[in-house]
């Protein structure tokens, strides 16, 4: 099947994420091996995962799409903007404010909006394998952190004076955003985002 070495790719890297939810194994592990041995394995095996589902995704785009559904020419622009949404989630993780405040794990939200948006504007087998399974995880790993509790265990949840940090997540997301849209995506992915002009 063209989806073969996709789906490979895809239950190595998104296992190894979601052993990393299973504390106790976790910790029985890094007891074991040691927690450097631990983060070396953890990134090859990752790493791993990230080529193949590369290498898979290409093989099956190259093989030709299999459509499931078609989607509505409104989800693509719903999709720009979720992106958008998305990228200004991942850049709060990094700049703690009112928007990691609320969100308390702003880095799953981004992959959660990302992952949705482009299930809204792809309708093939692929897509739906590779975002919806993404979707999944981050859904679970969610409830894994609010089980867990993350955000108390590392020193509260009260916000930062000023406004600073927000505004900064919402402009490097958005500068971000927009090489990605006009430029990295084309590059990266081999798919324009934006139609193209004659």
């Amino acid at each position: 099947m063209p989806v073969t070495l996709l789906v490979v790719g895809l239950v190595i890297f998104l296992g190894m994420h979601s052993f990393s939810m299973a504390r106790r194994n976790r910790a029985a592990l890094i007891a074991r091996i040691g927690e450097g041995p631990y983060k070396g394995l953890y990134s090859l095996v990752t790493l791993l995962g990230i080529v193949l589902i590369a290498i898979g995704y290409g093989q099956y785009r190259a093989s030709g799409y299999i459509p499931v559904w078609d989607p509505p020419v409104w989800t693509r622009h719903l999709a720009l903007i979720l992106v958008w949404l998305a990228f200004i989630c991942l850049a709060a993780a990094y700049l703690p404010g009112r928007i990691k405040v609320r969100l308390k794990h702003p880095m799953l939200a981004g992959v959660k909006i990302w992952a949705l948006a482009h299930l809204l504007a792809n309708g093939d087998l692929g897509s739906i394998l590779l975002f919806g399974s993404v979707l999944v995880w981050a859904v679970f790993a969610r409830i894994s952190a609010k089980r867990r509790d993350v955000a108390a265990q590392h020193g509260g949840t009260a916000a930062p004076a000023g406004w600073r940090n927000d505004v900064l997540a919402v402009v490097i997301g958005t500068a971000i955003y927009l090489a990605f849209v006009f430029w990295l995506h084309p590059w990266l992915i081999g798919v324009p985002v934006l139609p193209m002009r004659a």
